[in-house]
């Protein structure tokens, strides 16, 4: 008979998928909790749950973006509006932790729009048991799926199964043998998460039982049935060790002593042999993560600093970046893009890298002076564009919106014009010499400028609108305060001004329609100029104000398209191009 019973460690094993004829979902692992039974080990195994966050922290890195995000704008603002941070985040840390990733798709009433994107814990989620032709439509979800009469699992289907309002999008890598779930990248360690918590919660049951080693409890009253022992040693454990604890022998012998005695086993290399343990546990789990480097995840070896092994962390982060990281993004990408591309978003998206050798002030610092060089830049360009108003030889007849409405007399103020004003032989010299160079000058004449019956007319055009605007070409433009003529508008038309803001996303558009882009609260003012004699002050309240209409009765004709005059955010689209497919929700 085998009088001694000796507390067993527990092993690892695959998890079972249980396709139950009673239910019509597939359960995952024993009494269907191995997606709870993984989160123990992120939760209990020190190596494994640090690896797990450094891992998914990578993963997101520094946010979602799209390479072509300044080309196509209207595109990337919906992808941003879909997908927050906060999802993202979630969903990718399922996907590596849990193995697969989920999100709850709402739908516009008509079904051919996605409205929201929401993360849904996976851990909740069950797949429904394939149709006959080995499809997957429909998920189940529960808040506890131990007691699932008391929280009744709700069923969703599938992404593009339905025309129902909510969706469920489920996304991970195939598993060879699985058809219902993804295997975690990191399963083979798994036998060393468990082994390292069992070494973590023995030593905690060491020190609170004052470090008395193994003990063995012997029982020198006879020798009772197998039963009764059974019994007796279940007691008997669960008094000494607590949850797991020290291993604890208890051991009945038939003898005539009348009294039980505890006798300790001592360990004498017990600290050689723990840390031999430890260490075994944490390099396995490293290896099961595929880490090259343990100071990828903060773990130094022994008497070395990061700052001696910056080449090594540098190479390994680079490798483990596109061996582990980047094949998980990916997995997450084609699943965004999927959702995208059912609202007509087409967008070249990854995950800005996160660098573990950043300096965030230092960044900050150069990210201010990217800014500044920018600034500086546009700055530069707008400087060879304009002039000062100079009313020293040239009078401002008129001052208003772009607008073909007014139409008023200019007949008596004409007539008295051509009796007393008269044109000076040097004014032509000084402001109408033109330069037919090709770049912008001050002072140059503009087509726009012309000379009726002696009177000497020019038409220039001033920024006006948001006196506290964001973008810097709107910002400079209202600092600077000058005179253009159209023909300088024109050639700031071909200038990057405002990257992405041109048809079909290109970075240059027409500046006098649509100003600083779409959304932009400015307009175009044109002030009309005539040039005077000293013997007439025109400025004098007794002279009528003229309009540029009325100088267009005498012969002077100036003609703009109309969105010169509006502010592209009251434009109907917003400023938007009309040839943008993809506009946003608000404009469209």
């Amino acid at each position: 008979m085998n009088n001694t019973h000796i507390l067993q460690l527990s092993s690892y094993t695959q998890p079972e998928i249980i396709e139950d004829g009673r239910d019509k979902w597939v359960e995952y692992g024993t009494e269907n909790d191995y997606y709870t039974w993984l989160i123990d080990r992120r939760r209990n195994s020190t190596t494994n749950g640090s690896i797990i966050n450094n891992i998914t922290r990578l993963m997101y890195g520094r946010g979602l973006y799209a390479k072509n995000a300044n080309r196509r704008p209207n595109d990337f603002a919906q992808m941003l509006a879909l997908f927050r941070p906060d999802d993202l985040r979630a969903a990718g840390d399922n996907l590596y932790h849990l193995g697969q990733g989920a999100y709850q798709l709402i739908y516009n009433k008509a079904h051919n729009k996605i409205v929201k994107v929401k993360y849904m814990p996976i851990n909740l989620i069950r797949p429904e048991k394939c149709d006959k032709d080995g499809n997957i439509t429909g998920y189940y979800y529960s808040d506890n799926w131990s007691d699932t009469k008391a929280f009744v699992p709700k069923r969703i289907p599938a992404f593009g199964t339905s025309n129902e309002g909510i969706e469920l999008l489920v996304f991970g890598a195939q598993s060879v043998g699985r058809k219902y779930f993804s295997a975690v990248a990191y399963e083979p360690c798994l036998d060393y998460c468990i082994l390292e918590e069992r070494i973590s919660e023995y030593l905690i049951n060491d020190v609170d039982n004052g470090f008395s080693g193994t003990k063995v409890v012997n029982f020198n009253n006879g020798v009772p049935t197998e039963e009764q022992q059974k019994i007796q040693a279940k007691k008997v454990l669960g008094k000494l060790t607590g949850a797991r604890g020290q291993k604890v022998i208890v051991s009945f012998n038939n003898n005539q002593e009348q009294k039980t005695t505890v006798d300790d086993i001592p360990l004498n290399d017990a600290p050689d042999h723990y840390n031999y343990l430890s260490t075994e546990c944490r390099n396995k789990i490293l290896v099961g993560h595929c880490i090259t480097s343990p100071m990828l995840v903060g773990i130094s070896p022994d008497g070395q600093g990061f700052s001696s092994n910056a080449d090594e962390i540098e190479v390994a982060a680079k490798y483990f970046h596109n061996t582990v990281v980047r094949p998980q993004q990916d997995i997450h990408l084609d699943a965004i893009a999927e959702v995208l591309a059912y609202n007509n978003i087409s967008l070249d998206l990854f995950f800005r890298r996160l660098n573990l050798f950043e300096d965030i002030e230092a960044d900050e610092q150069k990210s201010e002076e990217v800014a500044m060089s920018s600034h500086d830049k546009l700055s530069d360009v707008l400087s060879r564009f304009g002039e000062d108003e100079d009313l020293k030889d040239w009078e401002l007849i008129d001052e208003r919106d772009v607008d073909y409405d007014t139409d008023d007399d200019l007949d008596l103020q004409v007539a008295e014009w051509e009796e007393s004003l008269k044109p000076k032989p040097t004014l032509l010299s000084k402001v109408w010499e033109f330069v037919n160079s090709g770049v912008a000058s001050p002072n140059q004449k503009s087509n726009q400028d012309k000379e009726v019956n002696g009177f000497f007319f020019k038409v220039r055009y001033v920024y006006d609108g948001n006196k506290s605007p964001e973008r810097d070409f709107c910002k400079l433009m209202m600092q600077r305060n000058k005179l253009y003529r159209k023909e300088d508008i024109a050639m700031m038309s071909e200038t990057v001004v405002n990257e992405g803001f041109g048809e079909f996303g290109t970075d240059t558009y027409d500046i006098f329609k649509y100003k600083g882009g779409p959304r932009c609260g400015h307009k175009w003012v044109r002030k009309t100029y005539v040039s005077a004699t000293k013997s007439i002050d025109v400025k004098s309240p007794n002279a009528p104000t003229v309009s540029t209409n009325k100088a267009e009765k005498f012969g002077y004709v100036v003609r703009n398209p109309k969105e010169v005059a509006m502010k592209p955010n009251d434009m109907p689209l917003k400023g938007f191009s009309p040839n943008n497919t993809n506009l946003p929700s608000d404009v469209a």
